[in-house]
């Protein structure tokens, strides 16, 4: 059976960085979930970083906190540890949350912490991406259940 990596978050772990989660109720990600296909992973939890943190953005190639201190370390190897299930598991799709710097897939927030979307991905699906992962956000579902069965 083909496993897919999932966003921790997405599956109801309060791992966020305001501790909260952003559990789906699509029915994909419930089948997923029934069949045992789901290997769940949250990179920034997985790097060493702390529930709850300050929030963190992407600037100038490097992962900044809100409060000034560059995660960029742990961030890279909460990346590593997501790809290191990918290998493990033989995984070759991902739905990762969107928006994250971590797990967001054709936009991240430009680092001012205004809110503010640019085009661009974050470090572990980027990583992922160039080992050969397809990787979707949460508001794909249907095309990732379709990109697993084809």
């Amino acid at each position: 059976m083909k496993k897919v990596l999932v966003s921790a978050c997405l599956v109801g772990e309060r791992v966020r960085f305001d501790g909260r989660d952003k559990a789906q109720q699509h029915p994909v990600l419930a089948r997923w979930l029934a069949e045992g296909r789901v290997v769940r992973v949250c990179p920034e939890v997985a790097g060493g970083l702390p529930v709850p943190r300050p929030p963190a953005e992407i600037s100038k190639g490097r992962v900044l906190a809100r409060d000034g201190r560059d995660v960029s370390d742990e961030f890279e190897r909460g990346a590593h540890e997501a790809l290191r299930l990918v290998k493990a598991h033989g995984i070759t799709l991902a739905v990762l949350k969107s928006g994250s710097p971590s797990c967001g897939s054709g936009f991240i927030y430009d680092g001012t912490f205004s809110k503010t979307r640019v085009d661009g991905d974050g470090v572990t699906t980027a990583l992922l991406q160039r080992h050969g992962v397809t990787v979707f956000s949460e508001l794909d579902w249907d095309q990732a259940d379709a990109a697993l069965n084809a």
